[in-house]
């Protein structure tokens, strides 16, 4: 087969920077996620069975049990989940990301975001907040709570405020936010003030009780990473829209699951290609160590696939204060990025280097010939379900995931 490798990534990350991501509502998951039923619960990373499932994600399952009203017990939840009865399935599959353990049940809420370019759909759930959540794998009655009140009180309030305002551009907001010293990802300090400030007139005008529309825009408002569920949707139909193009090298998945860490490439169709997830290294919060931490887990560095998060650290110097290192370490990492990368994003731009786009696109040529794997910066959560998150830092992705790609990428195109 005659391929030209460098036309078909430059068509690729074509469509990652034209993908026009909008957040145009929220709904409940089995109404909307594609494939989605009552026995099917998606997680975050490549697939994995329970037997291999890390603490957190397990957490997760169990909570989603309590959540779905098919356990009273943790026993009673893990023996039904262990049983089989339940169907597991990476948010890839779906069309969707979570953050973390990434877990989505069918009654959760998720916010609907739709590249308006090609009219492909992506679905993550509601962001609960930092700390003891969901998605770090705990589940207490507090945890279980915070998850009703954001089913039953916010996502509807939020979804009423999208159509109302006819939905938000999710590309736009992140160029703005890149601007004003967040990543996208680990720091979103910003664009969730931003999401905040656009929602807040319409959450007020449509809301039948003012009091609940105050209690949802302080939660909001208050919740630093408010945004980073859409905005993960909205990167997971920016790489999407990459996907799928003979002959090109560049990653259009990377994900993890704090057992494994796995990636698609666009040339290479649906096939995952994992090595064991690492751990990160971080600065733990206090009381906590390494010894405490699970390996590298969630499907937030679908936000590094295309083109900011740890990419972009150097538009963000302050992350260093929760995930460890200096200024110099944050822009030394964007610079670092670029070796690895196709091509510079033409909406995403870096003020400090002189509005240079964000390194866009992780080629697994330039990953394999340079020995320099992708580097994001991430939560940790503890290893045992029920904890919660322990930490922040950063971690470079296993080099096994890209070199097994590229011989796969050689046998298929007789390279």
């Amino acid at each position: 087969m005659t391929i030209n490798i460098d036309q078909a990534n430059q068509k690729a990350i074509d469509a990652f920077m034209e993908a026009r991501p909008v957040v145009v509502g929220v709904a409940k998951a089995g109404d909307v996620i594609p494939g989605m039923h009552e026995n099917l619960f998606l997680h975050a990373g490549p697939p994995v069975t329970w037997e291999r499932m890390s603490g957190p994600v397990r957490g997760a399952m169990i909570g989603a049990m309590f959540l779905e009203g098919k356990a009273r017990s943790v026993e009673e939840a893990e023996s039904i989940l262990k049983s089989g009865k339940i169907e597991f399935a990476p948010c890839h599959h779906h069309d969707s990301v979570g953050p973390m353990a990434g877990v989505i049940s069918p009654s959760m809420l998720v916010y609907i975001v739709e590249n308006t370019t090609n009219g492909y759909k992506a679905f993550s759930g509601l962001n609960e907040g930092r700390g003891k959540v969901l998605r770090m794998g705990a589940y207490s009655q507090e945890v279980l709570d915070r998850m009703q009140w954001l089913n039953e009180v916010l996502g509807p309030a939020v979804d009423r405020a999208l159509k109302e305002m006819g939905g938000l551009d999710i590309r736009t907001l992140l160029a703005k936010a890149l601007h004003m010293g967040d990543d996208g990802h680990n720091r979103l300090d910003a664009a969730s003030l931003l999401y905040t400030n656009f929602l807040a007139p319409y959450i007020i005008k449509t809301s039948p009780d003012q009091a609940v529309a105050a209690e949802v825009v302080k939660f909001l408002g208050e919740n630093a990473l408010s945004i980073l569920n859409p905005v993960m949707a909205g990167c997971k139909t920016m790489a999407q829209a990459g996907h799928g193009i003979e002959g090109s090298t560049i990653v259009t998945v990377m994900a993890r699951n704090g057992t494994d860490w796995g990636i698609r490439v666009s040339g290479l169709g649906d096939q995952w290609f994992t090595a064991p997830a690492p751990k990160v290294k971080s600065l733990y919060f206090p009381g906590f160590g390494e010894e405490d931490a699970c390996p590298d887990i969630g499907d937030s560095v679908i936000t590094e696939t295309a083109g900011i998060g740890g990419f972009a650290m150097a538009t963000a110097p302050a992350l260093v204060t929760f995930i460890g290192g200096t200024p110099r370490d944050a822009i030394n990492t964007t610079l670092d990025m670029y070796e690895i990368t196709f091509g510079e994003h033409k909406h995403f731009t870096i003020p400090f280097l002189d509005f240079r786009g964000t390194p866009t696109g992780v080629d697994i040529r330039k990953v394999v010939d340079t020995n320099m794997s992708p580097r994001v910066n991430t939560g940790v959560a503890h290893k045992d379900p029920g904890v919660g998150q322990v930490g922040a830092g950063v971690v470079s992705a296993p080099m096994k995931c890209f070199e097994d790609a590229l011989v796969a990428f050689a046998e298929k195109y007789g390279i």
